[in-house]
C-alpha cells in the first residue's frame, strides 16, 4: 500500500521516469517505463535488480552489444495480422532493421558462456521459444546445451532473410525481388533513356531558337517528362500543354514526339507498381503465421531498450547493487539523492552524502535541527531509493550497504491544505496520521516531516507523542522531522526510537548538511536570531519567556555540539601523531636491525682481516727463508730464524691493522678458535703466482671459498659448490690449501641446486589487471593470490581485479581474502563508476 496517491509527485519519482524515457531509444523502450510500478514481491525486486546490474555491466564493458534500430513496429504487425492486407517498403524497412537488432542481441547472448548474465539469459528464455535454458544454466558449462539462441528460433532468421531479398538498404524493394519487376525496371529504364534524348535534341532547338533561357532544363508535370517554355512561344513547338505557372508566362510543353514514349513510361510505371504490391503482399503472407511470436520478441526488444536506459541511468547517477535482505531493514552508507547529485554535478558541486540505519532495536529515528538544515532533503533521499529500489532501480549508494523490502509506504511530505475540503495544514496533517495510525504494521515503512506543527505548540507536541507512541507499538520502522523537544526526550526513554541531529556548526551557525544518529539536535532558533540581528533586548526578552529549562536544554545540546566538534578535531591530531610515532618506530626498529647486521659484518671482516694478516706474515717469512737458501746460509743459522719465527706473537699487529681498517669498531677482535698463533711452513703459498685455472680462491671481502675453472681474458668462472658464477680476476684472492679443504669440509649437507628466475621475462609478461568473472571462489582465490605474489615481487604500486557485480559475493570473497592475508595491501576500493565501480576492486600497495 501507497500513501498518499501522489506519492510519487511528493518524492520526485516523476522526474525519475521523465529521464528515464529520454534515455530509451524507441516507444518499447517509453512504454516499460509507464508500466514499471511499485512492487513489494521480494522474489520480483531481487530479479530486476539484478537484470538491471547485469545490464550495467554490459553497458561498461560490452561494445558489441546493439545499440540502435529500437524500432516499435507492434502497428506493423498488427496490420500484417489482417488477411489481404500488406505492409509497404517502409513498414517492411523498419521490421527488416528491427529484426537485425533482435538477431543482434540473440547473438551476444549466442557468444556467452551460460553462467554469464543468467538474469538477462532467462529473459530471453521467457521472450522466445526457448524450453531448454532453465536447464542448461543449471548444468555445468562443459554439459550445457550448446544449442545457439539463432538456431532454437530458425522462423526469425528465415523472416529476416525474406524482408532481406527484398528490400534494400534504402529501404526500396530490389530489382531482383522478381523477375517480372527486374524486366519491368529494364524495360523502363530503356525508354526513360530514349525519351530524353529526343526531349534534349528539341530543347537543343529551342535554345538555340531562343525561345527557352540557357539554364532551362527538363522537368516532370502530371508524371510526364516536359520542356519549360515561355507562353508567347508555345506554338511554335507541336505538343501539348501539361501545366503553366502561378504567373501564366511559363508553359510545362509535352512534345508530339515523345507522346509514345511518356505513355509507355506511365504504363511501365503502373506495372512496377502491381509488381511491388503482389512482392510485398507475398512476404507478408509469410509473416503473417508469426506474429504473435514476432510481438513476444518485439516485447523483449522494448524490456532491452528499457533495461538499457535503467543502466544509463545507473552509471548517470553512480548508482549501485546494494546486499539485498528479504527483511525490513535499512542500512545504508554515501546514500545520495539522485536528482539533487545530476543537479549539483552540473553545478560543479558534490552532495553530502547521507549514513542511515534503521534496525530491530532503533526502528523510528527521530531527526531534529535547525530549519534550512538538510532535513526534508535527508527525508526525501530515504523515501525516494527505497521506492527506486523497489520499482527495479540501482540506488545511489555504496555497494557494501543494505536494502530491504516494505510492504507499505506511507509519507507526510509537504503542506496540504486544501480549499475544497476545508482542511487546515494540521487537519491535513492529523487526517494523515489517522491512516497511518490504521494501517501501519511490522512491514511498513513511513516518513513524516515537521510532525506535529500546525497548531498550538503544546497541544501539538502532547499529541504528536501520543501518536509517536503508538506507531512504535505496531512495530512499523520509520523517520520524523520535529523540533519539538518533548518528543527528543520521549524517544530517548523508549525502546525502538533513536535520536539523530542534522549536524550543525554551533560556531559558524552554518548547517553542515550530515546526519548523525543517537544524539538529538538543536534549532539554534535563538542563535540564529542573534546572527541575523536581532535586537539584543527581544532576544533576551524571548529567553526570558522560553523558560530556563528549554534555554538549559538547548544551551546543553549546542555545547555537546561544539565539545563533539573540537573532540573530533583533537582525535585527528593525536591520531595523526601516533601514525608519526609508528612510522618513527618502524624506522628506529630497521635502523637498529641494520647496525645489529652492521656490527656483525664488522666482527667477520674483522676476523678476515686477522687470518689475511696471518697469511700475508708467512708468505713474508718464506720469502725470507728462500732467501737464506739462496745465499747458502748455515743449516744453523736458518733453524735459529726458524725458531724465532714460530715463537713470534701477532696479537700487536693484528690489533694495529684492524684498527687502522676500522677505528669504530670497539669490541675487541680475538684471534679464532683453535687459530694457531705460530707460522704453519706447510700451508704457505706464494702469493706472487698468478691465479689460473685450478687456483683455490674467494672473492675478497667474502668467506666462501671456491675454485677457478675457466678463464676468459680479466673474467674467471669460479665453482663454489654447484653454484658457478662470472667474476672478475681482481675481485679474486688466493687461499691455502688447508683452508680451502676446511672450508669445503664444514658443510656435510649437500648444496642445493639453484635454478634459474627471469625476472625480465616475468615483468613482461604481467599485466596489473586481473579478471576472474564467472570462476569459482576457490578457483578465484588461487588466481588473486598468484596475482598479488607476482605484482609484490615486480613492486606494483596498484593492481586491479576485475570479479562482477553479481550478488557481491565473489567480491566479498576477494576483499576479505586480501584484507587477512597481506599485510602489505593499504587500501582496497572501488574503481570509477565509468570503468566497473564495485565490480572491480583497486588494490593499492604500502
Amino acid at each position: 500500500m501507497l500513501y498518499p496517491q501522489n506519492i510519487e509527485q511528493k518524492l520526485g519519482f516523476d522526474r525519475i521516469r521523465e529521464l528515464l524515457k529520454e534515455a530509451c531509444m524507441s516507444t518499447l523502450g517509453r512504454n516499460y517505463v509507464d508500466k514499471m510500478k511499485f512492487s513489494d514481491r521480494s522474489d520480483l525486486v531481487e530479479k530486476l535488480i539484478k537484470q538491471t546490474s547485469e545490464f550495467k555491466d554490459i553497458l561498461q564493458y560490452e561494445p558489441s552489444f546493439p545499440s540502435q534500430n529500437f524500432i516499435d513496429v507492434t502497428r506493423h504487425l498488427s496490420k500484417a495480422a489482417i488477411e489481404g492486407a500488406f505492409l509497404i517498403e517502409e513498414e517492411a524497412f523498419d521490421l527488416k532493421l528491427s529484426l537485425r537488432t533482435i538477431q543482434e542481441c540473440l547473438r551476444f547472448f549466442d557468444n556467452k558462456e551460460p553462467h554469464q548474465y543468467p538474469q538477462l539469459r532467462e529473459l530471453v528464455g521467457s521472450s522466445f521459444d526457448l524450453s531448454k535454458i532453465k536447464d542448461a544454466l543449471q548444468k555445468p558449462s562443459n554439459q550445457a546445451d550448446n544449442k545457439k539462441l539463432l538456431v532454437q528460433n530458425k522462423w526469425l532468421k528465415d523472416i529476416f532473410d525474406d524482408l532481406d531479398r527484398i528490400i534494400d538498404d534504402r529501404g526500396h524493394v530490389k530489382d531482383n525481388a522478381s523477375p517480372e519487376l527486374q524486366d519491368i525496371r529494364r524495360t523502363l529504364i530503356s525508354v526513360m533513356s530514349g525519351l530524353r534524348k529526343k526531349l534534349d535534341t528539341v530543347l537543343k532547338t529551342a535554345k538555340k531558337e531562343g525561345w527557352v533561357g540557357d539554364d532551362v532544363s527538363l522537368t516532370i508535370r502530371n508524371g510526364r517528362l516536359v520542356i519549360p517554355l515561355a507562353a508567347e512561344h508555345k506554338r511554335k513547338i507541336k505538343g501539348f500543354v501539361q501545366d503553366e505557372s502561378d504567373t501564366g508566362k511559363t508553359v510545362f510543353l509535352e512534345p508530339t514526339e515523345v507522346l509514345e514514349s511518356n505513355n509507355e513510361i506511365k504504363e511501365l510505371e503502373a506495372r512496377e507498381r502491381r509488381e511491388i504490391v503482389r512482392i510485398l503482399m507475398n512476404l507478408t503472407n509469410k509473416i503473417r503465421p508469426h506474429v504473435e511470436a514476432l510481438k513476444r520478441a518485439y516485447g523483449f526488444l522494448g524490456m532491452v531498450d528499457f533495461m538499457r536506459a535503467k543502466a544509463k541511468f545507473a552509471v548517470q547517477i553512480e548508482a549501485n547493487t546494494p546486499l539485498f535482505t528479504h527483511n525490513q531493514q535499512v542500512s545504508w552508507t554515501e546514500a545520495r539523492h539522485p536528482l539533487l547529485y545530476l543537479s549539483f554535478q552540473k553545478q560543479g558541486k558534490k552532495v553530502k552524502p547521507l549514513n542511515v540505519k534503521l534496525e530491530e532495536n532503533a526502528r523510528i529515528l527521530l531527526v531534529s535541527g535547525p530549519n534550512a538544515g538538510g532535513k526534508s532533503v535527508m527525508l526525501k533521499t530515504i523515501g525516494l531509493l527505497q521506492y527506486m529500489y523497489q520499482c527495479g532501480l540501482l540506488v545511489s549508494m555504496a555497494d557494501f550497504s543494505t536494502m530491504g523490502i516494505f510492504k507499505n509506504i506511507f509519507i507526510d511530505i509537504g503542506d496540504e491544505q486544501s480549499l475544497d475540503n476545508d482542511l487546515s495544514t494540521y487537519s491535513s496533517h492529523l487526517t494523515n496520521m489517522k491512516h497511518f495510525l490504521l494501517q501501519s504494521d511490522k512491514k511498513t515503512l513511513f516518513l513524516i516531516d515537521e510532525f506535529g506543527t500546525g497548531t498550538e505548540p503544546s497541544l501539538g507536541g502532547a499529541v504528536a507523542e501520543a501518536i509517536l507512541d503508538d506507531l512504535n507499538k505496531s512495530g512499523a520502522f520509520g523517520v520524523i522531522n520535529t523540533h519539538y523537544t518533548n518528543l527528543k526526550i520521549f524517544a530517548d526513554k523508549q525502546h525502538g526510537l533513536v535520536n539523530g541531529a542534522m549536524r550543525f556548526d554551533g560556531e559558524a551557525l552554518e548547517p553542515l548538511y550530515e546526519l548523525e544518529i543517537g544524539k538529538p539536535g538543536s534549532s539554534f532558533a535563538l542563535e540564529i536570531a542573534q546572527k541575523i540581528g536581532l535586537p539584543k533586548a527581544v532576544i533576551e526578552k524571548a529567553k526570558s519567556k522560553l523558560g530556563n529549562n528549554q534555554v538549559n536544554f538547548e544551551k546543553l545540546v549546542k555545547e555537546l555540539d561544539i565539545e563533539k566538534k573540537v573532540f573530533a578535531e583533537k582525535n585527528l591530531e593525536y591520531s595523526s601523531k601516533q601514525r608519526k610515532l609508528d612510522q618513527l618506530l618502524v624506522q628506529y626498529t630497521a635502523l637498529k636491525s641494520v647496525l645489529e647486521t652492521d656490527k656483525k659484518t664488522i666482527l667477520n671482516t674483522a676476523k678476515a682481516q686477522a687470518k689475511q694478516i696471518l697469511k700475508d706474515t708467512n708468505a713474508k717469512v718464506e720469502g725470507v727463508i728462500r732467501e737464506i737458501r739462496e745465499q747458502g746460509a748455515a743449516k744453523l743459522a736458518t733453524k735459529e730464524i726458524r725458531q724465532q719465527l714460530q715463537t713470534f706473537e701477532l696479537t700487536e699487529l693484528k690489533e694495529e691493522k684492524i684498527t687502522e681498517t676500522k677505528p669504530n669498531v670497539q669490541e675487541e677482535i680475538k684471534q679464532p678458535k683453535n687459530e694457531k698463533s705460530v707460522i704453519d711452513f706447510d700451508e704457505i703459498e706464494d702469493d706472487n703466482t698468478e691465479i689460473g685455472i685450478g687456483s683455490k680462491v674467494r672473492i675478497k671481502g667474502q668467506v666462501a671459498v671456491g675454485e677457478v675453472i675457466n678463464l676468459r681474458g680479466k673474467d674467471a668462472e669460479l665453482a663454489i659448490g654447484d653454484l658457478k658464477t662470472m667474476v672478475k680476476i681482481n675481485r679474486l684472492e688466493k687461499v691455502g690449501r688447508r683452508e680451502y679443504r676446511e672450508a669445503i669440509g664444514e658443510s656435510q649437507a649437500p648444496k642445493p641446486k639453484l635454478t634459474g628466475f627471469d625476472m625480465n621475462d616475468k615483468a613482461a609478461n604481467f599485466s596489473f589487471n586481473l579478471d576472474v568473472r564467472g570462476k569459482r571462489g576457490e578457483d578465484a582465490l588461487v588466481e588473486t593470490n598468484k596475482f598479488i605474489d607476482d605484482g609484490l615481487m615486480l613492486g606494483y604500486s596498484e593492481l586491479r581485479i576485475v570479479h562482477g557485480k553479481g550478488d557481491g559475493i565473489l567480491r566479498q570473497l576477494i576483499r576479505n581474502h586480501l584484507r587477512n592475508s597481506y599485510k602489505q595491501i593499504r587500501k582496497l576500493e572501488d574503481e570509477h563508476a565509468d570503468r566497473g565501480g564495485s565490480g572491480v576492486t583497486i588494490v593499492k600497495m604500502k
